[in-house]
């Protein structure tokens, strides 16, 4: 499976060792995982690695580890963050391991967003470390922290309050808001349906969990060329209006746009790499 993963044409490759790994196989694990990051190394796809949670048994020695791997490993990912305690903990000792192995890039970190815990104090989570660069909802454990039925199974409304508290937590301290796995296999009507209401609600992207997948949320979260032409309008008209008149807003197609339309169309613009 890792072999293949870096031909499946996603944005990035999450190695778990955390859910996907029993207690009894966590050596292993962490051995077969540095022997595959060696191997992705001429591979050029960005790859992340999900350590096991702060306060276990195995994460201090996860992320000792890491520091040492090559420079395919851009970021861990650290599930189950409930206070930014949790992230001083990582950055910590990725500060001294990296020291120790002369690792010249520092590892960046995402965090999994997935108690109760989490939700409630996720803008401090999201201002804790200057390692941090995403927030990432996890739907399993925090349905299972909630007491709720799983996404995908539960009504999709009941989610979009810890969705909006993510994104609004990412936005605010210049993050990525990255939406979690729909825990079917088929890219579906439901895995659709949730996967535009990511998109819809502002999110970057969306964990996939199975190789077909990973080509329907591309489509999804990549904008399409009347979308791009439209951005690149946007920012054209606003530079020739500040050069002709220094005006800050002006008409086009109909519509009055100014500064908060032209970050709208940059955002655009660099979800579709044409920035």
């Amino acid at each position: 499976m890792l072999a293949k993963a870096a031909g499946r044409g996603a944005d990035e490759i999450v190695i778990d060792l955390e859910d996907a790994v029993p207690p009894a196989a966590k050596l292993d694990a962490r051995a077969a995982v540095l022997a595959a990051l060696a191997e992705l190394e001429s591979a050029g796809a960005a790859v992340a690695v999900r350590v096991n949670a702060p306060r276990t048994p195995w994460c201090h020695d996860d992320l000792a580890a890491l520091a040492g791997a090559g420079t395919v490993l851009r970021s861990v990912v650290v599930p189950k963050v409930e206070s930014p305690g949790d992230l001083a903990f990582v950055e910590r000792l990725l500060d001294g391991a990296e020291a120790a192995a002369g690792r010249g890039v520092p590892l960046r970190v995402q965090a999994l967003v997935e108690t109760a815990a989490g939700v409630a104090r996720v803008q401090q989570i999201a201002a804790g470390s200057p390692r941090l660069e995403a927030l990432i909802v996890g739907y399993a454990d925090l349905a299972a922290s909630l007491g709720r039925m799983p996404a995908g199974a539960a009504d999709p409304d009941l989610w979009d309050p810890v969705r909006e508290a993510v994104l609004l937590a990412a936005r605010a301290n210049a993050l990525q808001a990255i939406d979690g796995p729909y825990l079917g296999l088929a890219p579906d009507a439901g895995f659709e349906a949730v996967a535009c209401r990511a998109r819809d609600a502002g999110f970057d992207g969306k964990w996939a969990i199975h190789p077909s997948q990973v080509a329907p949320l591309a489509a999804l979260f990549t904008p399409g060329a009347e979308e791009v032409a439209h951005a690149r309008a946007v920012v054209a008209a606003l530079e020739a209006a500040e050069r002709d008149g220094g005006r800050g807003a002006v008409e086009l197609d109909g519509q009055m746009v100014d500064e908060p339309v032209r970050l709208a169309a940059l955002r655009v613009l660099v979800r579709a790499g044409a920035a």
